[in-house]
């Protein structure tokens, strides 16, 4: 019989903590819990976690002291923040201090299943990448010249200014199979860690990729919508999803990380 994933989610609110344990049930995960920061932290000291949910807003010791603490430590489980206070700060920190993705509340079933699902097949990746036994390549890291934010969207500054962004190998490796891609449109603005583009697969779970920058859409790459599987066969070059005009790249571009985009818990 097939192992079932350990999640844990850890949040002051019981109704936050009673809602994701029925929703990860249902979908077959074991869900532990605790009801503030400090005893989460002596739960992941001594059992092993496929992936933590964390609230960033609880006494004593928010969500970032949590993480700091749990990477202090070298625990080797990914880490999922989630506030009801979501603000681009909230989000782009999360994921600049080590968080492999940003949950805001209240949200859906899709939208919690969509992060869990791509966390442990993450937490996979990085097991088969650590493992003695895979010599195999799985999955292609972000051109040196390439900025990330988190593990999954990357940006690159053109010639002319403008910023191509678009979605990173490996966060291609953690979803099924894409049907559909929705795009922003044409000269809308999309804002840094904010989502810019949904991903439908074939499990029928839809997934957002969060922009690296913000600015003005100038281009967007068509072929997404005749030809889903463009991107997972060339995520950084031909498989680019929009060119925009940065609002603040100065600025912005000191809240992403050179290179590649992987980050081993």
């Amino acid at each position: 019989m097939r192992q079932k994933s350990k999640l844990l989610i850890i949040d002051d609110e019981q109704v936050v903590i009673d809602s994701v344990t029925k929703l990860c049930g249902s979908e077959g995960f074991y869900v532990d819990s605790a009801l503030d920061a400090h005893s989460g932290l002596k739960k992941v000291e001594n059992k092993n976690y496929d992936l933590i949910i964390c609230d960033i807003m609880m006494p004593d010791m928010d969500g970032f002291q949590f993480l700091e603490i749990v990477k202090e430590k070298k625990i080797q489980s990914p880490l999922i923040i989630t506030t009801g206070y979501s603000t681009v700060e909230n989000a782009v920190r999360s994921l600049n201090e080590g968080a492999i993705d940003f949950l805001a509340k209240p949200f859906t079933l899709d939208e919690l299943i969509s992060v869990v699902k791509r966390g442990l097949r993450y937490y996979a990746i990085c097991l088969d990448m650590k493992s003695k036994n895979s010599s195999s390549i799985l999955y292609v890291d972000c051109p040196a010249s390439y900025y990330s934010l988190g593990y999954a969207q990357w940006a690159f500054p053109e010639i002319d200014g403008t910023i191509k962004i678009g979605a990173t190998d490996l966060f291609l490796r953690t979803i099924e199979e894409i049907e559909k891609t929705i795009l922003s449109e044409f000269e809308d603005e999309i804002v840094q860690g904010n989502p810019c583009a949904y991903f439908r697969t074939k499990d029928d779970i839809t997934h957002t990729l969060l922009s690296p920058v913000s600015g003005k859409i100038v281009r967007r790459n068509e072929l997404h919508l005749t030809n889903p599987a463009l991107i997972t066969k060339d995520p950084f070059f031909e498989g680019w999803i929009y060119s925009v005009i940065p609002t603040d790249p100065n600025y912005e571009i000191k809240n992403l990380t050179p290179g590649s985009a992987v980050r081993n818990y």
